[in-house]
């Protein structure tokens, strides 16, 4: 199996686009044409980092390179110089990819030994005949805030596992996704557009309201984000320039307030919210329009992706799960069973799993758990909220007391008093919800949160 003998498997070829920010490219054209020059043939075999810093230039080499060379590490452009050599050394990359003219001292890859190649976010007629010779593994760095990122091994096989058993669409599909597609989140939205239509590539250079109205005008009919990319979606009041029949949210918790939100602002959208990792692959998909999950998805006999929910902690077993981490002293990832942990903790409330937060992002209140996620939840269900993050202030006495910083929906509260008034609402949603160690002991509105380049906010060590 590889990915441009998958797209041309009806001995056609694919008949979708790419629409990046400065450029728009027809599949079609890369039967004859390369992004990489006459290089291609330089890099079969090899294990190349694939370094460009452009999406567009990023997903032409990604078609152009499976098949093709033994294994390709997707570096995301916020990859730091720290980093990069012990990705470098641990994958065995001999060669690496950057974009085209891009001054690669000023990258990431500054320094690093090995073939270098240029991407072009545009296409050169060389009337190349393409052919597979490896299985190649695509290796996707996950996105731990400290640390060097661990390496997870993929094949195409795991990464289209979740799709490629589904019916094909009645029509083409136009995808669009704020995601990267370095990203695990990202990747499978570009796979399923490669396979089902075309896709519309964010860029890091450009607003919210600028992408969705290259959306808008390509058509987009199906998009996908994380809750924290919605609600910035949501902010800049830019919605409206789409009509997408489908919208997904993945990556974060969904809470209920920002599936309601989004079903307000797509009426006619289904609006669904699926759980998956770099790891544990694709999970599930919800479209119930509620938060968490059903209990029967637990244990189901039959399914795909065999779900099991052990101590309160997620944990999947499917076709779409990575084979590995790499490195000399990488951690085992799974266990005996063949189950991935994906430490998310779930609590089973009138027959529906809810998440409530990450394993080691638990903040310690007097020996007291209290998950973030869980009192963020309460606090973006107050109707002038659009999103929050909790965290935890040092104590003398408990060791840590829980905070809250709050970003409000514009004209939700117009001057001090009016702010007053919106967190005395909120610590009093808190109190009738939580228990009395998990309600915010401060509460400051923001005018911002800082999202991190994987569409997660960014949270500091609890």
């Amino acid at each position: 199996m590889w990915l441009w003998g998958s797209l041309t498997a009806s001995g056609t070829p694919p008949s979708g686009c790419l629409y990046g920010a400065g450029a728009r490219i027809e599949l079609a054209t890369l039967a004859g044409a390369s992004s990489l020059g006459a290089r291609l043939e330089a890099l079969r075999g090899r294990t190349v980092l694939v370094a460009a810093r452009d999406q567009l230039s990023a997903a032409l080499a990604l078609i152009e390179l499976d098949g093709v060379v033994r294994r390709m590490v997707l570096c995301p452009p916020d990859l730091s110089a720290e980093h990069a050599p012990a990705v470098m050394r641990d994958s065995g990359a001999d060669a690496y990819l950057t974009d085209a003219g891009a001054d690669a001292g000023a990258t990431a890859v500054r320094g690093l030994e090995g073939l270098h190649v240029s991407s072009a976010a545009a296409l050169r007629p060389l009337g190349l005949a393409r052919r597979r010779s490896h299985d190649t593994e695509w290796i996707l760095l996950t996105s731990g805030t400290s640390g060097a990122p661990k390496l997870v091994q993929h094949t195409l096989a795991s990464l289209t596992s979740a799709f490629s058993a589904q019916e094909a669409p009645p029509g083409p599909l136009v995808w669009g996704t704020f995601y990267d597609i370095r990203r695990y989140g990202g990747l499978q939205i570009f796979l399923r557009a490669l396979y089902h239509g075309s896709l519309v590539l964010s860029s890091a250079a450009e607003s919210t309201a600028d992408f969705l109205a290259r959306a808008a005008a390509a058509g987009v009919t199906h998009i996908s984000g994380t809750p924290s990319h919605w609600r910035r979606a949501l902010m800049s009041g830019a919605t409206a320039r789409i009509s997408p029949r489908y919208v997904r949210l993945s990556g974060e918790i969904a809470d209920q307030a920002i599936l309601d939100s989004l079903r307000h602002a797509f009426p006619q959208a289904t609006v669904a919210h699926a759980f998956a990792s770099t790891e544990a692959g694709v999970g599930f998909e919800v479209r119930d329009g509620l938060a968490g999950f059903p209990a029967g998805l637990v244990g189901a006999p039959g399914a795909a992706v065999d779900i099991d929910v052990a101590g309160g902690t997620l944990r999947l077993r499917s076709a779409g799960n990575a084979t590995g981490y790499l490195g000399a002293h990488a951690p085992a990832l799974k266990d005996s069973d063949g189950f991935i942990d994906t430490g998310d903790r779930v609590e089973l409330r009138d027959g529906r799993y809810v998440f409530i937060g990450r394993s080691g992002g638990v903040i310690n209140v007097g020996g007291l758990k209290v998950y973030p996620e869980e009192v963020e939840a309460i606090i973006n269900a107050h109707p002038g909220v659009r999103i929050s993050l909790v965290k935890a202030r040092r104590s003398p006495i408990t060791g840590a007391v829980v905070t809250a910083e709050v970003v409000l929906i514009e004209g939700a509260a117009t001057g001090a008093q009016a702010e007053e008034l919106v967190k005395g609402e909120i610590l009093q949603a808190c109190r009738r919800a939580l228990a009395a160690h998990k309600v915010p002991m401060s509460i400051r509105i923001v005018p911002a949160l800082e999202v991190s380049g994987s569409g997660k906010l960014v949270r500091p060590d609890a």
